[in-house]
């Protein structure tokens, strides 16, 4: 039998990952943990972030007997991937972060915008990946905050809002401005739809879910079946508004299970 790959993120983010894993890996299992209680990480302390990625690490090596870990999180993976790693040197580790080096490089204008959380931004990760490509491209930064809390409760209004406003804060848009935006937040791929509308078809949208996938499949065996599993899912918040999640961004025949903690 298979070992599953685990995959976590604070919430409901982490199902635009998920999607690229299932298109890259459809034969692997998975089980992904929403840590719906504690969402969202990118406005949380960076130890509260640290403590819950041991927590679900250790929860998804026990209970699961997981091959390998995907940190779905950009928040996550740049306060705790690296602790996890120390952790658990036998356990392949993989996480996000804002792609910034593939946006410089299809960026035709040289200026990229990046949508992301404020913890990631002012993350040393975030700012070490960014200084090693301030000369591919000018990058502007726009801290979005509440837009990946309204995701996860599933308000798209207020989400329309704040993408409207943090946009717009971003300044001009196509040939001659920001030609590339880079979806910093697993959340935010998501409402990829009305991120294009309001900034038009000229702008190219860059997340990370199909490069994590691929990182994935590279450093995992074929695995040994033939179907099409369905993940595991669980949530430490309550079940109801994943399922709501679940229908609208994955698929409805997906079991839910509630973990404590």
């Amino acid at each position: 039998m298979t070992r599953p790959v685990g995959v976590f993120d604070s919430g409901i983010g982490g199902f635009s990952v998920l999607r690229a894993l299932r298109a890259e890996l459809p034969h692997q299992p998975f089980v992904y943990v929403a840590d719906s209680g504690h969402a969202p990480y990118g406005e949380r302390e960076s130890g509260h972030v640290i403590e819950r990625s041991q927590a679900i690490a250790r929860h998804l090596i026990q209970a699961h007997d997981i091959q390998a870990l995907v940190v779905a999180c950009n928040t996550a993976t740049a306060a705790a991937i690296a602790l996890l790693r120390e952790q658990h040197p036998e356990l392949p580790i993989i996480g996000v972060e804002p792609a910034l080096k593939p946006a410089a490089q299809v960026s035709r204008t040289h200026r990229v915008g990046v949508m992301a959380t404020r913890s990631t931004l002012q993350s040393a990760k975030f700012q070490a990946l960014l200084a090693t490509l301030k000369d591919q491209a000018e990058f502007v930064l726009q801290p979005c905050d509440g837009l990946a809390d309204a995701i996860e409760r599933q308000d798209f209004e207020r989400a329309l809002a704040l993408s409207r406003s943090y946009t717009a804060a971003m300044g001009r848009f196509g040939n001659d401005g920001i030609d590339t935006v880079v979806l910093g937040c697993t959340h935010y791929p998501l409402i990829a739809d009305t991120l294009q509308d309001l900034l038009g078809p000229q702008v190219t949208l860059v997340d990370s879910g199909a490069p994590v996938a691929r990182q994935t499949r590279r450093v995992l065996p074929e695995p040994a079946v033939t179907g099409h599993p369905l993940p595991h899912l669980s949530t430490t918040g309550h079940p109801e508004p994943l399922r709501a999640a679940v229908d609208r961004w994955l698929q409805p025949q997906f079991a839910i299970e509630t973990l404590r903690g």
